[in-house]
């Protein structure tokens, strides 16, 4: 009589071409934008970080997918974030260091003690930050992918924007021009719930944010902004489509702020109930945690020996540059004016 194998176990194939080692990346990327933000508050706290500090608290997830899919490195896809999006500005290549050092404006930040959080942008890396006049990097973003288009260049672009901030001008025109331009560019949707303190219901009258842009004949869909990889497929395949030629792509991530505007808002205007339900049920990184040790992607032991390097790449960058100087005060005119110190030049003398 033949002999009958034990019947074995296979895991589930991993979606949308991703490797196992990549898996693990998206995974590195959601913990060190959780563990980065969480010591910026506590440095906050100790009046170490100067200025505002805005966390992505239960918005990792829609950051690290839709970067995730974008072609990176020197000459490659260009990224605009948000103040919410460290996420995305991680996978891009910014460096923790350089996040601590401009929230504590650090004479060696990247904007030397000039500016705060992501407000600065590496041309060879891919990105550029924000302003923070709300809607304004839509029209800056189709801009940059005009260059892209009328170069003949297969670079796409990448730009945030929250549900309050799809409410301004800025935000109209930038999107109607890139539609009728046809231009390489695919818009985020945040929809976050809070405008600062504004639900969505005294914003809009549709339902979703897809519904406000479908009017100006772009292409846009709805995804689960808290299911990392929904918004990696969805994204990678709406870079495929305006890399060929497809024009603007608009993906709405259903999403949820758990912290306020920044720090320093109390949040007194959200049910606290609200905020417990979506931190126990639909945390983006406890989801992503459980898919990659239910699928047989990862094990626990992969994810605690992240969750370790991690914490010490944290507390090595924090020891690099806490005790670094602030910008001299006779460095304050640097880069700021063209002539710091000269006298006045009648311009029109000139023409």
């Amino acid at each position: 009589m033949a002999s009958r194998s034990a019947p074995t176990t296979q895991s589930p194939p991993i979606p949308a071409g991703l490797s196992r080692d990549q898996l693990l990346q998206v995974y590195r990327y959601l913990r060190l934008t959780r563990t980065l933000e969480e010591r910026l508050t506590a440095l906050y706290r100790q009046t170490k970080v100067v200025g505002g500090l805005f966390r992505s608290l239960g918005q990792e997830g829609e950051s690290v997918g839709s970067a995730f899919a974008l072609e990176r490195g020197q000459h490659r896809d260009f990224l605009s974030p948000l103040t919410r999006n460290l996420g995305a500005m991680l996978v891009m290549g910014v460096e923790p260091v350089q996040i601590l050092r401009q929230y504590m404006a650090k004479a060696g930040s990247p904007t030397q003690g000039r500016e705060m959080n992501i407000h600065f942008g590496d041309l060879e890396r891919g990105y550029l930050g924000q302003i923070s006049h709300l809607g304004d990097m839509i029209p800056v973003m189709a801009g940059i992918t005009l260059t892209f288009k009328m170069r003949g260049e297969p670079r796409v672009g990448l730009v945030y924007i929250g549900d309050g901030g799809m409410s301004t001008g800025a935000f109209h025109e930038g999107i109607n021009f890139a539609a009728v331009q046809r231009l390489p560019l695919v818009v985020i949707g945040e929809y976050n719930h809070w405008a600062y303190s504004t639900p969505p219901a005294r914003q809009f009258a549709v339902t979703r944010l897809a519904d406000r842009v479908k009017g100006y004949g772009i292409p846009a869909i709805t995804v689960d902004g808290n299911d990392v990889l929904a918004v990696y497929e969805a994204t990678k395949d709406a870079v495929e489509r305006a890399r060929g030629g497809k024009g603007v792509h608009f993906i709405e991530v259903t999403t949820y702020r758990r912290k306020g505007h920044a720090e320093h808002d109390d949040q007194h205007y959200v049910p606290k109930e609200e905020l417990e339900r979506w931190a126990r049920e639909n945390d983006p990184i406890d989801r992503y945690v459980k898919r990659l040790v239910d699928s047989g992607w990862a094990d626990d032991a992969d994810l605690k020996d992240i969750d370790e390097r991690v914490g010490v790449e944290i507390d090595e960058s924090t020891d690099a540059c806490e005790g670094e100087p602030l910008p001299a005060p006779d460095s304050s005119l640097t880069a700021v004016y063209a002539r710091p110190g000269a006298a006045p030049r009648l311009w029109f003398r000139d023409l």
